[in-house]
């Protein structure tokens, strides 16, 4: 049994499929339905609902994770804190160690991330060092617990550009493919993800680098400043997306459950 636990990382934000819950997919759901795929009988849950706090988390997906008894966990949780003006980093990485205590406690292969370095603008510098106080107090945390630790941080494959959305912060489905790779390769199972092999990127004229700088802030940066000013999120009206256990086929994958439920939903109306 796996259960996903976070935000908008482990949700699938940036990998986007119609066929499936909330409109994404996701590295989450692809680890699954590789598991399936070595190991047939694999259930799988995912309760991460993007833009959510490390307190919404415990208050909302720790309970639900521990009665499905999950023999694996992977959690992502403390990055939208982190972008939160006034955030008490000691009082997170408290709140963290908590949570983290819970899971270990289980006995369940736990997997834990550190967040990525994303440059993407000055605006954001300050909160540079928020992150590598999380990592460095993940790192730790991952070694006390005897947690699986995939550090996202040094991963080099993601200094491309093309590895991110169109919002600079949430992976491409490329991004995703990658994490994929990476946690089951932590995992020791075996898959057929290979990394891209591109062609180095155009370099932009000055002209067209403005161009994409200013319509980034127009539909990204300050959506997000006055999301926040109002205190409303994108995961405000967000269900998980697999909230209960399912089965995942060894043909199929989760695009076939979905199906058979979207099915079973049409029936019952």
């Amino acid at each position: 049994m796996f259960v996903a636990m976070g935000d908008s990382f482990t949700e699938g934000v940036g990998d986007r499929n119609k066929h499936l819950p909330n409109g994404v997919r996701g590295w989450a759901d692809r680890v699954a339905e590789k598991l399936a795929k070595a190991e047939p009988g694999w259930e799988y849950a995912n309760l991460a609902i993007r833009s959510k706090r490390l307190r919404q988390i415990i208050q909302d997906q720790l309970e639900p994770a521990l009665a499905m008894k999950p023999t694996l966990i992977t959690l992502y949780a403390g990055g939208n804190d982190i972008l939160d003006f006034g955030t008490d980093m000691e009082q997170l990485m408290a709140d963290y160690e908590w949570l983290v205590s819970q899971l270990a406690a289980t006995g369940a292969t736990l997997v834990l991330f550190t967040g990525y370095d994303v440059k993407v603008s000055a605006v954001l510098e300050p909160l540079r060092r928020r992150n590598a106080m999380y990592n460095s107090r993940v790192r730790e945390l991952a070694g006390w617990y005897g947690a699986v630790l995939l550090d996202y941080w040094c991963l080099d494959a993601y200094h491309d550009k093309r590895m991110w959305d169109t919002d600079r912060l949430h992976m491409s489905k490329a991004g995703h493919k990658y994490m994929a790779a990476q946690v089951l390769d932590h995992l020791g199972v075996q898959h057929s993800y290979t990394p891209k092999d591109w062609e180095p990127p155009a370099k932009l004229g000055l002209r067209e680098w403005a161009q994409r700088q200013r319509q980034w802030i127009r539909e990204w940066v300050l959506p997000l400043f006055q999301r926040k000013l109002q205190g409303i999120t994108l995961g405000d009206s967000l269900s998980p997306r697999w909230p209960e256990p399912v089965r995942v086929p060894r043909k199929g994958g989760l695009r076939k459950v979905a199906e058979r439920q979207a099915a079973a939903r049409a029936a019952g109306e």
